[in-house]
């Protein structure tokens, strides 16, 4: 291993682990012009006696004294750290660059410190990242559980309407305003619709309304509540037509925001008591477990049209929570297939199946981040799927199938991995765009 005066080839600009530089060394003496002649050394005579000269004694070293207003060695040591982080005044800066060429402690301990201050800046991004709060709840969590947990269910709503909240905190009046596309599919074609980031946030708020009535949580919408069986749509439109134009934009944040954690507050309370309660959406029903999912999903999605009209980068859910979601429309399939086929949209069953009994099968392989693999009934949502009936196989990205469930891409777009039986293929396909909705 080098001394911190000995070469090692990274002292050349540029090169690998290059050295904070330091001040090279001052010309000698000798090149600032001609030394002063010493004094004459004294010439001894001889004693006459036997012509001999009698011994010289030993001259005294000349110790010359430290220049004029030079700090002392333990000084300019204590300076070490101030000057490596660039707090030294001009004059201090000097004396202690001047030390450093004379030094080689100082010059050493001055290359540590060097490389110590360049760990403290690190070229990191001053966004702060979107699972830093679940990474700071993991970590003080493990020290001490919380003496009422979330349901494991809920962890991806609250994950996802806490990255959203952060969104939502960084944008000004002014991208509030900023036009959204909405984007889901209905039947064989995709649709549209504009609106702006406060028109999304009154539809998510109007939505998660349905959760927090039949959590017994006051309804967003109040009086103006359409009657009949609570529709997404529907209350969504209420909503809309209800705002105030000439409100702020702002004012949808914190009611949405508070409406959440009272959702995710009263399940935690609750506990496993509630999981299977369930939540009416117009023509079909999810236990709460379900539905606490499926608004999670769609807090995501919707974020991300709204990271995507205001330019700002927005990252997936974490891993074991993107698992829950792929894994939720998995289970949606066989019924979103029979949908399908009593409207005349599919090929209908070839075989009757019995429930619970195993039938044709499609294995659904999703990859990467939250994927797996899933087998999905083709002739019946009661039947069984199983590996030993597969008639057919989809493969595709994690984010590709949730972006085909959120509608964002027509079946005709997935790039999927496909083998076996055409028509069954086509018919999972469309099913997964038609778990869309606004």
């Amino acid at each position: 291993m080098n001394g911190p005066d000995e070469w090692d080839g990274r002292e050349l600009p540029g090169s690998p682990g290059e050295r904070p530089r330091i001040p090279s060394p001052r010309a000698a003496a000798e090149d600032r012009g001609p030394l002063p002649d010493a004094p004459p050394l004294p010439v001894a005579e001889p004693d006459g006696l036997d012509g001999t000269e009698p011994p010289v004694a030993p001259i005294a070293p000349v110790i010359l004294p430290a220049p004029a207003g030079a700090p002392p060695h333990r000084i300019l040591k204590s300076l070490l750290g101030a000057w490596a982080l660039a707090a030294c005044s001009a004059e201090e800066t000097a004396a202690v660059e001047a030390h450093l060429t004379d030094c080689a402690s100082c010059a050493d301990e001055a290359l540590r410190l060097r490389e110590a201050v360049g760990l403290l800046h690190p070229a990191d991004s001053l966004d702060l990242d979107p699972l830093l709060r679940s990474r700071v709840l993991e970590g003080c969590l493990g020290r001490r559980p919380a003496r009422i947990p979330v349901p494991e269910w809920a962890t991806p709503y609250d994950a996802e309407t806490a990255k959203l909240d952060a969104l939502l905190r960084d944008m000004g009046a002014a991208e509030w305003r900023a036009p959204v596309r909405l984007r889901w599919f209905e039947g064989e074609r995709p649709v549209e619709r504009e609106t702006t980031v406060a028109g999304v946030m009154g539809h998510l708020m109007a939505v998660d309304g349905l959760v927090a009535t039949a959590l017994g949580l006051t309804d967003p919408l109040g009086t103006a509540a359409p009657p009949g069986a609570p529709d997404p749509l529907i209350r969504t439109e209420t909503f809309w037509r209800a705002a105030d134009e000439k409100q702020s934009p702002l004012a949808t944040h914190a009611p949405w925001r508070d409406q959440s954690s009272a959702l995710i507050r009263q399940v935690s309370f609750a506990g496993t008591r509630v999981a299977e309660l369930a939540v009416p959406y117009g023509d079909f029903r999810l236990p709460l477990r379900d539905s606490f999912l499926d608004r999670a999903f769609e807090c995501w999605v919707h974020a991300g049209d709204i990271a995507e009209a205001v330019d700002y980068p927005y990252e997936p859910p974490a891993a074991a929570h993107l698992h829950q979601l792929v894994d939720l429309a998995a289970r949606l399939l066989p019924s979103a297939l029979a949908d399908r086929r009593r409207a005349g949209l599919a090929a209908p069953p070839q075989r009757l199946v019995e429930a619970g009994a195993p039938g044709r099968t499609l294995h659904l392989e999703v990859e990467g981040n939250g994927g797996g693999h899933w087998y999905i009934p083709l002739d019946s949502p009661a039947a069984l799927g199983t590996a030993e009936h597969t008639v057919a196989h989809i493969a595709l990205d994690s984010a590709e199938f949730c972006q085909l469930a959120a509608g964002h891409i027509s079946p005709e777009e997935a790039a999927a991995g496909q083998h076996g039986e055409r028509d069954a293929i086509r018919d999972v396909l469309f099913a997964t765009a038609s778990l869309s909705r606004l």
